[in-house]
């Protein structure tokens, strides 16, 4: 295979899924902690994910504004992220007296948990990469 072949998509794969320890609260049948599934998303999820955290504010004298919420964005991602536990499920919202998959989160988890989540969905899509170790990566 040549080098630009390598570009092509059926040899780049997106959908990297990692099964990762959130809480040690969820446990399966014999004790042990329930791992979570997380996937990557694509450029274009994350763009609809940008866009559904930014909101148009009027301003003075008929001006507008946009203000984009970091907190929205990164609870979006989480949600769009985790693939196992489904957390669109009805049942489970219910469980927990939550209306929609963002509130679940927030219900579910303890705050080091919510928080630890967001930073492994982060890092399963690249955000964890500083540019200047990637150019080191390079010049090695």
């Amino acid at each position: 295979m040549s080098d630009f072949q390598a570009f092509f998509a059926q040899n780049a794969p997106l959908d990297t899924v990692e099964e990762i320890p959130v809480s040690p609260r969820f446990k399966d049948e014999n004790g042990k902690p329930i791992k979570w599934k997380v996937r990557s998303i694509t450029e274009e999820e994350n763009a609809e994910l940008r866009k559904a955290s930014t909101k148009r504010i009027k301003g003075r004298n008929g001006t507008q504004k946009t203000e984009f919420s970091t907190d929205d964005y990164t609870a979006k991602m989480a949600v769009v992220g985790v693939v196992f536990p489904d957390l669109k499920n009805v049942e489970l919202q219910q469980s927990y007296g939550a209306l929609g998959a963002e509130s679940l989160l927030k219900k579910m988890l303890l705050p080091g948990e919510y928080a630890d989540l967001l930073i492994k969905v982060q890092q399963i899509n690249g955000f964890d990469k500083d540019i200047n170790d990637l150019v080191e990566d390079v010049k090695n």
